[in-house]
């Protein structure tokens, strides 16, 4: 009956018999879930420390990746270069070649008009002795 009124009052005696204002069972489920909480709370912690490894491993992963991009960017435009520069000394390379037509063409066509002129003096060489 006591504790009846004491529970109406709101004091309540632990298993200690101690005065305590929340009820056994409420106490209990605090400590409970204070326990719960810290172990809640270390497992949050840790969770952290193992996203932080992780976020700092796709970082150093992400800046080698960024590295090799850079390397493969850097490289397709010196094949770029490369193919330009080809197909401009495949461009002065026939240009020289449609120039030393031009003057093989010219050499052809006077060399044809010194040996008919060569032709022409002897003929008249032959006739000049001939008149003799």
């Amino acid at each position: 009956m006591a504790d009846e009124v004491m529970a109406k009052a709101g004091l309540h005696f632990d298993e200690l018999n101690k005065i305590r204002v929340l009820e056994p069972d409420a106490a209990g489920q605090t400590t409970e879930l204070k326990e719960e909480c810290k172990d809640f709370v270390e497992k949050i912690s840790d969770f952290q420390k193992i996203v932080g490894t992780f976020i700092d491993m796709v970082d150093g992963v992400s800046k080698e990746v960024e590295k090799e991009k850079m390397k493969a960017i850097g490289s397709r435009n010196l094949l770029k270069s490369m193919a330009k520069q080809r197909e401009a000394q495949q461009q002065q390379l026939q240009a020289l070649i449609a120039e030393k037509k031009m003057q093989l063409e010219r050499l052809r066509v006077q060399y044809e008009a010194l040996q008919k002129e060569e032709i022409e003096q002897n003929e008249f060489i032959e006739q000049f002795i001939l008149q003799k």
